[in-house]
């Protein structure tokens, strides 16, 4: 069988043995059981409110649970040991049934809870906590929590240190779950810390070191065992003939490399900036753009002066006519009355009066006046 499939069994086997404590020993106050198995036979340890009540008189009641657990569980040789309850308000599972009872004979939840929890706190537990699921006053089912002091609800102290219970309590409406969990007085949690107030502190600090004792201790530590390591530090400094010549070579050629890096310094500084020619190129270049500029305007001044002697042509309208691209009297005398009117500022009425005036003038003569 795997070891996974026994480890499920062993737990099931565990839980049914459980259950059948509380079914049968539940006048008697159960409290819980450990199982452990030996070579010896099985080992039972039960806790009960009222031992007398396990065991039966003359040990007959003790018998028959220990037949019965050997013809339904198929244990071997079970031995029972029956231990008292100390403090039945600091077992969980004792307290767990008691709440389940009080609620089956009519109490209130809410009152059977508050004192549950206040009995519990008042037996000197550091926490716990009383949770009821189910038909607690109603036909829809709900969760009831009571909380007194501290406790753990997850990681290995919930496990470890937590006391756990459940009951049951059957009602008319349903049945309602009881879940009890207490941290007894004597827990000892891993986030607990304690201050000794009676602890004697100087017993604590070390001895004091007088003022020779620590001067000795230092030149101890300054001097050296003997005159080894002076001899070879001597010894590192020294440098063989073949070495001293290497160096001095070395010395020489970082000596010639300085000297071309310098060289090379003053050739940059000597050279001319390049941001000094990129401005001496851009004036050169505004200067051409703008004489450029005065012979393009000087040009266009002619050849609107030339435009003038056609009757109503002034400046302006000359000006209009050679930026529409009729710069002499031939062009306007070429072009029609509908290519001079799209000039700007001439219309229909105007250019039919320019082609008009520039019939009457010879080109000839505006060309000699230029």
């Amino acid at each position: 069988m795997a070891t996974e499939q026994q480890f499920i069994e062993d737990g099931m086997q565990r839980t049914q043995i459980d259950e059948f404590f509380a079914d049968e020993l539940a006048r008697a106050g159960y409290g819980g059981m450990d199982l452990a198995k030996t070579p010896m036979g099985t080992q039972i340890v039960l806790r009960a409110e009222k031992p007398g009540m396990v065991i039966g008189k003359g040990g007959k009641n003790i018998r028959k649970i220990t037949s019965e657990l050997e013809e339904r569980f198929d244990l071997d040789d079970p031995q029972i040991d029956v231990q008292e309850v100390d403090e039945p308000d600091l077992n969980a599972q004792i307290v767990a049934d008691r709440l389940g009872n009080a609620l089956e004979r009519g109490w209130y939840f809410r009152k059977a809870g508050h004192t549950t929890i206040d009995r519990i706190m008042d037996a000197g537990a550091r926490g716990a906590e009383i949770t009821l699921n189910g038909k607690v006053t109603g036909a829809r089912s709900r969760n009831e929590k009571f909380n007194r002091g501290y406790i753990k609800h997850n990681g290995e102290p919930s496990q470890e240190i937590v006391d756990r219970g459940d009951g049951v309590a059957v009602m008319k409406l349903g049945t309602i779950g009881v879940t009890v969990k207490i941290i007894p007085p004597n827990a000892d949690l891993p986030d607990d810390f304690r201050i000794h107030e009676d602890v004697d502190t100087e017993s604590l600090v070390p001895d004091e070191i007088e003022g020779d004792e620590v001067e000795a201790l230092l030149g101890e530590a300054e001097e050296p065992a003997d005159g080894s390591e002076e001899s070879d530090a001597d010894e590192e400094f020294e440098l063989t003939e073949d070495e001293a010549g290497a160096e001095a070579a070395e010395i020489e050629e970082e000596e010639i490399v300085e000297e071309g890096v310098e060289a090379e310094e003053g050739a940059a500084e000597t050279a001319p900036d390049d941001a000094a020619i990129d401005e001496e190129l851009s004036e050169e270049t505004e200067a051409d753009a703008e004489e450029i500029l005065d012979e393009m305007e000087s040009t266009e001044a002619d050849a609107g002066a030339g435009l003038t002697v056609i009757d109503g042509v002034g400046e302006a309208k000359a000006g209009a006519l050679v930026e529409a691209g009729f710069e002499s009297v031939a062009d306007i005398q070429d072009a029609s009355e509908d290519d001079l009117a799209e000039a700007e500022g001439v219309g229909d009425a105007f250019a039919e009066r320019i082609k008009e005036g520039a019939s009457e003038v010879d080109p000839a003569d505006v060309e000699g006046e230029n």
